[in-house]
């Protein structure tokens, strides 16, 4: 009698639990990473529109119009920035307006 009780109660505990034996879990594989059949194209940077501001924030007033550098050192012309390179970053400290001004620097005229 014990082991009928016994049987019935594993039963209703299975039944309980949801239902019988559980899947044993499989490993995981990764798959394989996808393989990039052309490069993405990286959009030019423009000067007015995205270097300017940053340079007039850090730099202004002395590198623009009326400021005592501006005559040897004129912020506002791309070959000025494009001739000081990464000699820039003196003053400019946000990273990501560095990566903007080297993303620039980089790209041909």
């Amino acid at each position: 009698m014990r082991v009928v009780l016994v049987l019935i109660a594993a039963a209703l505990l299975l039944v309980e639990s949801g239902g019988g034996a559980r899947p044993v879990a499989m490993a995981y594989v990764a798959e394989p990473a996808p393989v990039l059949t052309s490069s993405p194209t990286k959009e030019r940077v423009d000067f007015d529109t995205q270097v300017k501001p940053i340079l007039k924030t850090n730099c202004m007033p002395c590198h623009f119009p009326g400021g005592q550098m501006y005559d040897r050192l004129p912020f506002d012309k791309p070959d000025t920035i494009r001739k000081l390179g990464t000699r820039l970053f003196t003053r400019i400290k946000e990273e990501n307006d560095r990566k903007m001004i080297e993303a620039f620097l980089t790209q041909s005229p």
